[in-house]
């Protein structure tokens, strides 16, 4: 039975419209045919809108009466996501985003990974986005420049990171002049008009760019600061930001440390029966080399994700999941850049486009070990995020369009695939020892993120093993190298990840002791009435949530 639209509801839907309706860039994430050859308002004008919406909104709650506990969960959830939106805009820490792997560069360069290409109209829409760029960009570094004269200035590492990288897209084989290619892959009617409208939004794409390092090099990297660490006030609104939920900081670095520990201690008495006499780092490099975990290509890792991604939805569904059926497909598959990154897209509305799990390989990858990426697959798949955001967007029925589509917090969404994995071995679904020392090893990468992350941003000693009393970069990346196998490249791209995107990497390992608590809470107060996969089914069905939101909802609904 479908749950009656209550004021709140209306309230909710009316402000995510609002959203949608400014933002050409979600209309393009939620499969929306308007407006696609548009960017949104990336200036410091467009980012005050968007704050102003979300206090409108925020204080029109007060004068709106909750008729059930849906509506309790969705005020609480608007009042925290809102608040946030307001606290972030009105310190002014909305402007400045300069990262390796987070920026309005960024955003402008990925609204293509999701646009539609197989048509002719398809590929105009393109063209004209790709003429869109400039003013994109322009607006971009509006905020960028007025973040610096508030005085949140970038760090320089970050600078000139985003810069390689903008550099990487425009090369006569990177990302924009791989769209020509693209085009004729995918749609080889191309008319000669379209062809050349094309073209020369490439070359205008391009050349934006090419602008962008010029203005990231010579005007930003002299203000920029030599100091990663952003302190611990900057660093509390963006944990909150990331959590929905408030930590203790000391508390929170002594457990990740604690879980670094834990987690290297287990991968050596599973490596123990894996590569007897061997190091654990021996047995990874073995394992690496060993020619049943090996693939040879990127089309045959995307085969492989693929096939792993059915299985495991073929294995849950009706056992351990009721998994919707339009969230039974999803789509594994390379994407166009070559960062290091992975990552996951939702599916549309109505689940013609579905949820999508993209490997960015970096440039000269050519063999990938599957021992150590099984559990990214059930990451980012199922029980991961593919079905963490299906179920929500499925649940018409309970949920309005806000909390179906218009929420995500990184350590509910993190936390919840990160705990997914574990879960898969729990099921008995890493059964294979070299499957499960990957899940391992990549448990332990997220609480090494923890004490890098905090360590840098908040002014934590190091661990002795790295030396000093204070966190560098090159102490970050020997702390990682040690505990984490990873291919040095990519390793560095993590460690640069963490210096410049405060907050946001332990929302993973965070999120998932949050989701754990609250399982057993669960299991506590219900006794022998618990059933884990009730409660899974319970927990999803809310949506994303702030995770203080969550754990409130979950006790006491």
């Amino acid at each position: 039975m479908t749950r009656t639209l209550s004021h709140l509801d209306t309230l909710a839907n009316t402000y995510w419209q609002s959203v949608v309706a400014r933002s050409p860039l979600t209309m393009t994430a939620l499969g929306l045919p308007d407006r696609q050859d548009e960017y949104d308002d990336l200036s410091p004008e467009g980012l005050a809108a968007t704050a102003r919406l979300a206090r409108s909104t925020r204080a029109a709650i007060d004068g709106v009466t909750l008729t059930d506990s849906t509506d309790a969960v969705t005020a609480a959830a608007l009042r925290e996501r809102l608040g946030l939106i307001v606290e972030t805009h009105d310190d002014e820490a909305d402007l400045t985003n300069i990262s390796n792997i987070e920026s309005g560069l960024h955003t402008i360069r990925e609204a293509y990974d999701l646009m539609p290409v197989a048509t002719e109209s398809d590929w105009a829409t393109i063209a004209r986005r790709l003429h869109a760029v400039p003013p994109a960009v322009k607006g971009w570094f509006a905020s960028q420049f007025a973040g610096i004269e508030a005085g949140i200035a970038p760090a320089r590492r970050q600078v000139d990171a985003l810069a390689d990288q903008c550099a990487g897209w425009i090369a006569d084989t990177g990302f924009f002049a791989g769209l020509l290619d693209q085009a004729r892959t995918a749609c080889p009617g191309l008319s000669a008009t379209t062809r050349d409208q094309l073209a020369e939004g490439v070359a205008i794409a391009r050349r934006a760019y090419a602008c962008a390092i010029e203005t990231l090099r010579d005007k930003v990297r002299p203000l920029a600061v030599v100091e990663d660490g952003v302190g611990r006030a900057r660093y509390e609104l963006a944990s909150r930001f990331f959590l929905g939920m408030t930590v203790d900081f000391a508390e929170t670095y002594r457990w990740g440390l604690d879980q670094v520990a834990e987690l290297e201690a287990r991968q050596a008495e599973l490596c123990a029966g894996l590569r007897p006499g061997l190091t654990v780092a021996e047995t990874k490099r073995a394992l690496d080399e060993d020619p049943a975990y090996l693939l040879d290509s990127p089309e045959a890792m995307e085969a492989w994700m693929q096939s792993k991604a059915d299985g495991a939805i073929a294995a849950l569904d009706g056992v351990h999941f009721d998994i919707p059926e339009p969230a039974r497909r999803i789509e594994c598959l390379i994407a166009p850049t070559h960062d290091g990154a992975i990552y996951y897209t939702d599916a549309t509305d109505d689940f013609s486009r579905p949820g999508r799990m993209w490997w960015s390989v970096p440039e000269g990858q050519t063999t990938f070990s599957t021992w150590r990426e099984l559990t990214t697959v059930y990451h980012e798949g199922v029980p991961g995020h593919h079905l963490q955001c299906s179920q929500a967007i499925y649940n018409r029925a309970e949920l309005n369009d806000w909390r179906r589509r218009g929420i995500w917090v990184s350590g509910h969404g993190e936390g919840w695939a990160l705990y997914a994995e574990q879960l898969m071995a729990d099921l008995g679904m890493l059964d294979d020892p070299a499957m499960m020392l990957g899940m391992l090893d990549g448990q332990a990468m997220r609480a090494v993120r923890v004490v890098i992350d905090l360590g840098i941003h908040c002014g934590f000693a190091p661990p002795t093993e790295v030396g000093g009393t204070e966190w560098t970069f090159e102490r970050a990346l020997a702390y990682f190298n040690s505990h984490v196998a990873m291919d040095p490249d990519v390793a560095k791209f993590e460690v640069m990840r963490y210096f410049g995107w405060p907050g946001q990497a332990p929302s993973y390992k965070i999120g998932q002791r949050v989701w754990t608590e609250i399982r057993d809470e669960a299991q506590q107060r219900e006794g022998a009435e618990f059933s884990l996969k009730a409660f899974h089914a319970r927990a999803l069905g809310l949506g994303a949530l702030g995770l203080d939101t969550l754990r409130w909802a979950l006790g006491n609904h």
